[in-house]
């Protein structure tokens, strides 16, 4: 049979033992009252956690000193000057047009020496890691983001990056630049609205003759298809494209320092900001909206 412990008595031995308690009892509860009224409650020394400094917040800079542009064909200003060819001075990042006023020029004081274009046209984003590799070298302030069209424009439908993979190598990638550039502030723009695209560029028979060469065939085949398996195509390109940016919006939201901005795919893109070559890439028109929106998310503060 298991003993139970008795419980525990005070045993008295007297008076003069209960004056000893009584005077101990006052004493204690003194000290509790000169505590709560020093402090509300304990002394702040006793705390364990006492001098110990909280971690400052991350502050985002509205004007950094450097950018390094990352992404696709869209900011290096493909088909944007002339036809099947790059354009970088028109990018909404790092151009040097005055007519886009791109990023760089509004907020570097020296753009010339101090932002770097990464972007390549067709990259996708599992290119990304080796763009955030080269921009790493200069230690920028800023680095913008826009990428995923090209996962979504594929051949078809079925060749579309899922969306895990396309989460999955954007968080890679955002965990390499920390490593590498752990103050660096990120810009993330949505992927555009491709379904908008394809809604503007068809109203112009040349751009979908050019659409013929196979540009996002997942979206842009058979432009005046408007038949119910075409739209249905056409909407799981959207869907997917929402779902990239959901996960763009994700990833980037568990970082202090990386705002992402879905202004870019809500912007209602019209023939006046497409490009004239191909009707389906942003124009100088639509390099300079991209710049301004941007330039209000970068320059917005905080709260």
């Amino acid at each position: 049979m298991t003993q139970i412990d008795r419980p525990f008595r005070l045993r008295h031995h007297g008076p003069r033992a209960r004056r000893t308690r009584t005077v101990t009892a006052v004493s204690a509860l003194l000290l509790a009252l000169a505590s709560c009224s020093a402090g509300g409650g304990a002394h702040p020394h006793s705390s364990p956690s006492a001098g110990r400094q909280a971690k400052p917040a991350s502050v985002w800079r509205t004007h950094p000193r450097s950018i390094a542009a990352l992404g696709d064909s869209i900011t290096v200003g493909f088909n944007a000057c002339t036809i099947l060819s790059e354009c970088p001075e028109v990018s909404w990042s790092t151009g040097t047009d005055p007519k886009v006023d791109s990023l760089a020029r509004r907020l570097v004081k020296r753009p010339a020496t101090h932002s770097w274009n990464f972007a390549r046209a067709g990259a996708l984003m599992d290119d990304l890691p080796g763009q955030v590799a080269a921009a790493a070298v200069r230690k920028p302030e800023l680095v913008t983001v826009l990428i995923g069209a090209n996962d979504a424009c594929r051949t078809d439908v079925g060749a579309m990056t899922p969306t895990a993979s396309f989460r999955a190598d954007f968080t890679r990638s955002m965990k390499a630049l920390r490593r590498s550039l752990p103050h660096t502030q990120v810009y993330v723009a949505s992927v555009p609205d491709l379904l908008r695209l394809w809604s503007e560029g068809r109203k112009n028979p040349l751009g979908k003759e050019v659409w013929k060469l196979g540009i996002c065939g997942s979206m842009l085949r058979d432009p005046d298809d408007l038949t119910k398996p075409a739209q249905d195509r056409r909407d799981e390109v959207r869907e997917r494209v929402m779902a990239y940016n959901a996960a763009l919006a994700d990833v980037c939201g568990k970082d202090p320092l990386c705002r992402f901005d879905p202004a870019v795919f809500d912007y209602r893109f019209t023939g006046r900001q497409l490009s004239t070559w191909d009707w389906f890439h942003p124009g100088a028109g639509g390099q300079k909206e991209l710049a301004e929106l941007a330039f209000r998310t970068i320059t917005r503060r905080q709260g």
